[in-house]
């Protein structure tokens, strides 16, 4: 059985978003834990970390995560719009 692991940061960006968005974000959520190298993994200094990218309410989300194998589980990382995400998913 996969395991949903979030940490803080997604909560706090969850928290913010209305019901009909939740559900949008439920889904992608679904997609990742159905094939969880469905995402763009990235290089350099956010090495292990992949990002998916899905939209909602017709503008562009990315949903940042990391893929445990032999623990099998996901770890929900950061979640919003392309400005900022980066540079905000380093820290």
């Amino acid at each position: 059985m996969l395991k949903i692991l979030q940490t803080p940061t997604f909560k706090r960006a969850v928290k913010k978003l209305h019901k009909s968005e939740k559900q949008t974000l439920d889904n992608a959520v679904k997609e990742i834990a159905d094939d969880p190298a469905c995402g763009e993994a990235k290089i350099g200094d956010l090495a292990g970390v992949k990002v998916y990218k899905f939209r909602m309410n017709n503008n562009l989300n990315l949903l940042a995560y990391e893929y445990f194998e032999e623990e099998n589980k996901i770890k929900l990382l950061a979640l919003g719009s392309h400005e900022n995400f980066y540079r905000d998913l380093k820290r």
